[in-house]
């Protein structure tokens, strides 16, 4: 079973932006020393707890850092640029480091509606005009990256329109969904696919029959691929992987129930200050579908999602916290996440 890692850049209280970068770095690569096969980085923005503002920017520095690990998009949130954009980024990505580059798209804004506003103001189009045009913002992506590129007809005139100047070959483009609409898609189009069951839980597998059944082959892929997301914290005690649980729970049940949303809480921090009653039944509902646990109970909860889903891949997202006294540029429960799932499966 292939590993790999999903990652949004957390922002504890104790960090700031240049902090969380770097314990992101030092993530990466331990991920690469270990045997991790993709490396993707997230978009949102204005969330406090959150810096994965912009992926293709950490992916350049990922890819920098690490040696021989796929990094890429989980994902690019298309409507919010301008397809050429997005083209132009990550056909200069793949130059850099060609082979190792994934683009991951997305339709939803990844942001509240104002942020999605002024992201798309003047760039991407209003909202509306672009999530009913992604599937035709998806094709334009994938003919600017070729090395043909495209022909863009102007007043009766077509131009040539390439993302770089000579392009000796482009990343390959996953579809990512949180419904099936993005499935139906990927399908369509013969691309591979990607439901966010680290995000959602609901749906995974009949997005993944939607996706399987209607496939059709294309010259990108010739069957269908896929694999599954999981929020994970693995310590060598159960108690302890509950304990670095905590402060991702408390800011997944922010963000579900609109309450205050901060950046994340330290363990002790937020041990003291516990989810009201009339939230537990969230809280025990998101643990339910995360792997919480030892390295021994952790990988075989993957081993048995991986076979339910019919898998041979597994990403994680590492949402361990940290206690008092850790080194704000270092997320060394995230990476030790990480080590002891290596450990077990790779």
């Amino acid at each position: 079973m292939h590993l790999s890692v999903l990652d949004l850049v957390p922002v504890r209280s104790d960090q700031t932006t240049g902090d969380a970068i770097a314990a992101t770095r030092g993530l990466a690569q331990r991920a690469d020393e270990t045997g991790f096969h993709r490396y993707w980085l997230a978009e949102h923005h204005n969330m406090p707890a959150v810096a994965a503002t912009n992926p293709p920017v950490l992916i350049s520095v990922v890819a920098a850092a690490t040696r021989r690990i796929r990094v890429g998009s989980g994902g690019v949130m298309l409507p919010n640029h301008a397809p050429l954009v997005v083209a132009e980024q990550f056909a200069l990505l793949e130059a850099a480091y060609p082979g190792r580059i994934d683009l991951g798209i997305g339709r939803a804004p990844g942001t509240d509606p104002v942020t999605s506003y002024a992201l798309r103001h003047g760039a991407g189009g209003v909202e509306d005009e672009a999530v009913a045009r992604f599937p035709e913002y998806v094709d334009n992506v994938i003919a600017m990256m070729s090395p043909d590129g495209v022909g863009l007809t102007i007043g009766g005139r077509t131009h040539p329109l390439h993302a770089t100047p000579h392009a000796a070959g482009r990343p390959p483009v996953w579809l990512l969904g949180s419904s099936d609409y993005s499935a139906r898609l990927a399908a369509e189009r013969g691309l591979p696919y990607v439901f966010a069951h680290h995000f959602s839980g609901n749906g995974t597998a009949e997005a993944l029959a939607l996706y399987r059944t209607g496939f059709r082959p294309s010259p990108e892929l010739a069957a269908p691929q896929t694999f599954l997301t999981v929020n994970a914290v693995v310590a060598e005690t159960q108690e302890e992987a509950d304990r670095l649980a905590l402060p991702q729970l408390q800011a997944m049940v922010a963000l579900r129930t609109g309450g205050p949303l901060r950046p994340q809480r330290l363990v002790e921090d937020a041990e003291a200050d516990p989810v009201p009653d009339a939230h537990l039944p969230l809280v025990m509902a998101m643990r339910d579908r995360w792997v919480i646990g030892t390295p021994e109970s952790a990988a075989s909860r993957l081993r048995a999602l991986a076979a339910e889903f019919a898998v041979d891949e597994v990403m994680v997202h590492p949402v361990a916290g940290a206690f008092r006294g850790t080194a704000a540029d270092g997320s060394p429960a995230r990476e030790r996440t990480l080590e002891l799932l290596a450990k077990e499966l790779l």
